[in-house]
């Protein structure tokens, strides 16, 4: 029973968006998420760390959703910045049981047991989205309560934070959300986002005593990492 992370799919069956335009690592990409999602098994847990459809709408990502669907076990989902069918959790709710898909949960505002941690998370924010505004600092605090709010839900458990955004970059540490890993105990965080000539500027290993890594598919040559095994 493994827990494995992978975010930024990107996938584009139901708008038309291939990332294959970028050549490099994403030419036949679907192919290579297919394979290396393969050795996840009906008694494993997924986290998708954001960015998985370019579909506008619940409606628009349905054949991505049923790829998805596809990925056997738990699949728990958090938002990326280019989700913008995210919606409720109660309309996912009501989607996912109208097109038959199973053992998907949003991570928004909650966290999810796995053996005797705790899986927690939310978005994050970014320095390309700098808090230049009214309207982006008010988003900024949301993500902030909505990551305590995950953490809090934890409790005692040993607690294991997915994001879309990375907290720490080069040249760029997000501290607000830095300080609520150290809060809280962290020691993993899981992100996505970066891809291409970004992988360079990526901060992994142990950094203030949280090990980061960074997930996103074209990273990971579109195979999940594994966080427990």
């Amino acid at each position: 029973m493994a827990l494995y992370a992978i975010g930024d799919l990107h996938l584009c069956l139901g708008a038309p968006k291939p990332m294959d335009i970028f050549g490099g690592a994403w030419v036949g990409y679907m192919d290579k998420l297919k394979e290396g999602l393969s050795v996840i098994t009906e008694a494993d847990t997924t986290v998708l760390c954001g960015d998985l459809s370019w579909a506008l709408s619940l409606e628009e990502s349905k054949a991505d959703f049923a790829f998805i669907n596809e990925i056997p076990g738990r699949k728990i989902i958090l938002k990326g910045n280019h989700d913008y069918w995210w919606s409720t959790a109660a309309k996912f709710n009501k989607f996912c049981s109208e097109n038959g898909f199973e053992n998907m949960h949003l991570l928004n505002n909650n966290c999810f047991e796995y053996e005797d941690m705790a899986i927690c998370g939310t978005r994050g924010w970014f320095f390309e989205e700098e808090r230049s505004g009214e309207h982006d600092e008010k988003v900024f605090k949301r993500e902030l309560l909505r990551l305590e709010a995950s953490l809090k839900a934890a409790g005692e458990k040993r607690k294991i934070v997915f994001l879309h955004y990375p907290p720490r970059y080069k040249g760029y540490t997000c501290q607000e959300i830095l300080d609520l890993l150290t809060k809280y105990e962290v020691r993993q965080c899981y992100y996505g986002h970066l891809h291409g000539p970004s992988h360079k500027l990526a901060m992994e290993g142990l950094w203030d005593g949280v090990d980061f890594k960074l997930a996103a598919a074209d990273y990971v040559d579109f195979k999940p990492v594994t966080v427990v095994k």
